[in-house]
C-alpha cells in the first residue's frame, strides 16, 4: 500500500474507533509513548498515553451517540512522519442533549515498523 493510502486508512481507523466509542481500536492506532500528544477542542494538552486514554474512556463513558463526518484539506509525508489536516464534523448526544460542532485537526502520525500511529491530535473549535 502507498504511503499516503496507508497514513489515510490509519486516520481513517482513528475516526472509527471515536465514531464507534472502540477504546481497544484506539488503543491500537495511538502511539503508547510519553510524547504522545492529545488537544480535544476547547481543551488543554494531554501528554502522554495514559492521559489521553483516560480522556477517551471519560468521552465514551459518557456519551451515548457519535457520528463523525471529515473533509481532508490536506496529507503531507516526510520520511516516518506525516500530518493529515481536515475538518471534523461531530454530532454527538451526552447526557439526553445532541450537540454539533464542527472543528478544524490535525492529525500527525509517525511510522514504527510497517505501521502508522497517532502520535498528535488536535482539534479546535471553528466558530461560525
Amino acid at each position: 500500500m502507498p504511503d499516503e493510502q496507508a497514513i489515510l486508512a490509519a486516520n481513517t481507523a482513528f475516526y472509527r474507533a471515536f465514531e464507534k466509542k472502540d477504546l481497544e481500536a484506539m488503543q491500537k492506532i495511538w502511539s503508547h509513548g510519553i510524547a504522545s500528544v492529545c488537544v480535544h477542542p476547547g481543551r488543554g494538552e494531554l501528554k502522554g498515553w495514559t492521559a489521553i486514554e483516560s480522556s477517551w474512556q471519560k468521552i465514551f463513558r459518557n456519551t451515548a451517540y457519535l457520528e463523525i463526518d471529515t473533509n481532508i484539506i490536506t496529507v503531507n509525508q516526510s520520511g516516518d512522519l506525516a500530518y493529515v489536516v481536515l475538518i471534523e464534523k461531530v454530532l454527538q448526544v451526552a447526557q439526553r442533549r445532541q450537540q454539533k460542532a464542527e472543528s478544524m485537526a490535525t492529525n500527525i502520525f509517525e511510522r514504527m515498523g510497517q505501521d502508522w500511529y497517532l502520535v498528535h491530535h488536535h482539534g479546535s473549535p471553528i466558530i461560525s
